[in-house]
């Protein structure tokens, strides 16, 4: 039976435990070329400089603001997509699959897509928006810091609000119906009865949602590659992004190692403050 396994665990060795080990060794010497050779051992010194450097923190910063902004807005817009597509009405199948389309995307089509949205010169956005009067002259959406960190967040938002909905939409079929039926003998309407009953019943669903969601945001990679490159002026910078410069483009592989792990850290620590409130309410 062993023996069945070994196949799996040389897959397992070879793409999961072996980066693990070389990245966490690298982390602790001063590797600046991806060819083998002798590197001065450092110790903790990436480690150190990793705290030290004002450009992490910054990227830290843009980080959490992507984080938390993208994550709340994917649970309040998929909170209110499953409450429609929760209504029996004819077509529901229909919008259902409609809902699925932008999760189902591949995130480099993503990003592709919503670039050629926010294009300065021929953007649909911005052909929209003044033919409906909203805005004088084209904008370059993703010209100042800022802004384009905002319009990332958008074309994040609107790729995983889909898979937020579908979640709530699961934890709102397992609610029994003859909860509200008892509720309205006294008499509540639509709006009081989704903060009295729905949306107690739908908490240990919304925090499974904010941990998945979290934890994938705060480490965006591939959609701000697509779209930004990191700019304007870093303007877009996440952390991941920041690790994938120091290693890959400054060739400090020592360097993005030691980001690599803290970025874990900081995953790590988000994973056990989760962990710690549903298990909460499970208790509860």
């Amino acid at each position: 039976m062993l023996w069945l396994l070994l196949p799996s665990l040389i897959v397992v060795f070879g793409i999961v435990v072996y980066p693990l080990g070389r990245t966490l060794y690298t982390s602790f010497f001063d590797v600046t070329s991806p060819f083998p050779g002798h590197y001065p051992f450092v110790g903790l010194g990436n480690y150190t400089r990793t705290f030290g450097a004002p450009e992490f923190w910054a990227a830290i910063r843009r980080t959490l603001y992507f984080t938390v902004v993208s994550t709340w807005f994917e649970l309040v817009l998929g909170i209110l997509l499953a409450l429609l597509m929760n209504i029996p009405f004819r077509g529901r199948a229909i919008l259902r699959s409609i809902v699925i389309l932008p999760w189902a995307l591949p995130t480099i089509v993503n990003g592709l897509m919503w670039r050629w949205i926010f294009n300065p010169e021929y953007g649909a956005l911005n052909a929209l928006l003044t033919q409906l009067h909203v805005i004088g002259d084209y904008r370059s959406w993703l010209g100042t810091p800022f802004l384009a960190l905002n319009m990332v967040i958008a074309a994040d938002v609107w790729k995983t609000t889909p898979l937020a909905a579908f979640l709530v939409l699961a934890g709102l079929q397992t609610i029994p119906r003859e909860l509200y039926e008892a509720a309205r003998v006294d008499g509540p309407n639509a709006i009081q009865s989704f903060f009295k009953i729905t949306l107690p019943l739908l908490v240990p669903t919304i925090l499974i949602i904010l941990v998945i969601r979290t934890i994938e945001a705060f480490k965006v990679f591939d959609i701000v590659y697509i779209m930004t490159r990191g700019g304007p002026a870093n303007g877009t910078q996440t952390i991941a992004f920041y690790a994938y410069i120091q290693a890959f483009s400054t060739q400090l592989f020592g360097y993005g190692g030691a980001l690599a792990y803290v970025i874990a850290l900081f995953i790590v620590v988000f994973a056990l403050i989760y962990a710690r409130l549903l298990r909460g309410e499970v208790e509860y």
